[in-house]
């Protein structure tokens, strides 16, 4: 298969925009498509924002390959005309998918590449009905995804080599680093990972064992610091596999089995407190704030960032 020039974002929502500045950034030509010119004018702040922390990032960001054309299109069939690859980003639900998966079918070239950003989906589901679910694959990038340099490739039961060998080279391409998964399971790696790290941390919380700034505190200046250096596997062999299987055989019993969502998360969704976006979830934020906290976070992650390297 030919290398990505060309390429197609669907979905304008939290991560369509920032997708979409790191695709033109590495030379790929991009059609950023929504239903309505009302959601694409949406979206110009957040490609805006988007290219500015690329410009902090500097060539370390951008793959090398120039900026090339990011246009904004409500038209499907405009946005689809002769593109290399479409990356869906649509809300997470299987059938809304599965249909938008079966238009891109009615307009793309044959040998263009369908990839979902999906969270955690199927993508044998996913393309189950298409005509050609060979050329389906799972595309999951990180939020902020104009600042995690990293994107997991799912392919499906039915994707061919070719299409995943290709996703690997676009992904480094753009300056990212791919990491394929060798079978499907719910939620794919980085976000059962995640949901595992989380529940924990509410049990902890429910249990009053600490409070949500003390746990965070914990988190950020303890695992979390120390992760981003050395990683999970990697850390097994530093601490030792004796000293793991010595402590694991007594925590893991110990540690939350939970199979539900913790109260403190669904009696913040009852009541409409979600988080930043409402003005408040597990903390507190006034629009001042909010807006702090995403520059602070922002030059926080660039400078991490840099400092991996």
């Amino acid at each position: 298969m030919t290398a990505v020039k060309r390429a197609a974002v669907i979905g304008t929502g939290t991560m369509g925009p920032g997708m979409g500045a790191v695709l033109e950034r590495a030379g790929v030509e991009v059609a950023l498509y929504d239903v309505s010119d009302e959601q694409l004018e949406k979206a110009r702040p957040g490609v805006e924002l988007a290219r500015s922390v690329l410009d902090r990032l500097g060539d370390e960001g951008d793959g090398g390959a120039g900026v090339a054309e990011l246009r904004f299109e409500s038209d499907l069939a405009a946005a689809l005309d002769g593109v290399d690859l479409v990356v869906e980003a649509v809300p997470e639900k299987l059938e809304l998918k599965q249909q938008v998966f079966a238009d891109f079918e009615q307009h793309v070239p044959d040998d263009a590449i369908l990839a979902s950003n999906t969270s955690g989906i199927p993508i044998t589901k996913i393309a189950e009905n298409l005509e050609h679910p060979e050329r389906v694959i799972g595309t999951h990038w990180s939020n902020p995804p104009h600042l995690i340099p990293m994107i997991e490739i799912i392919p499906g039961e039915r994707t061919s080599p070719e299409v995943t060998e290709t996703t690997q080279e676009l992904v480094r391409q753009i300056g990212y680093y791919p990491c394929t998964l060798k079978k499907e399971v719910p939620g794919f790696v980085e976000n059962r990972v995640l949901y595992a790290i989380m529940r924990e941390c509410l049990a902890l919380v429910d249990e009053g064992v600490v409070d949500a700034e003390e746990l965070d505190l914990n988190v950020k200046w303890g695992i979390g610091y120390k992760l981003a250096v050395v990683p999970p596997m990697a850390l097994l062999d530093m601490a030792g596999l004796d000293i793991y299987n010595a402590v694991a055989s007594y925590l893991n019993q110990d540690l939350s089995d939970e199979k539900g969502v913790s109260s403190t998360i669904t009696e913040r969704v009852d009541q409409g407190k979600l988080g930043i976006k409402t003005g408040g979830g597990l903390f507190d934020y006034d629009a001042e704030r909010a807006a702090q906290l995403q520059k602070e976070r922002a030059a926080a992650l660039v400078a991490v960032r840099k400092a991996l390297s």
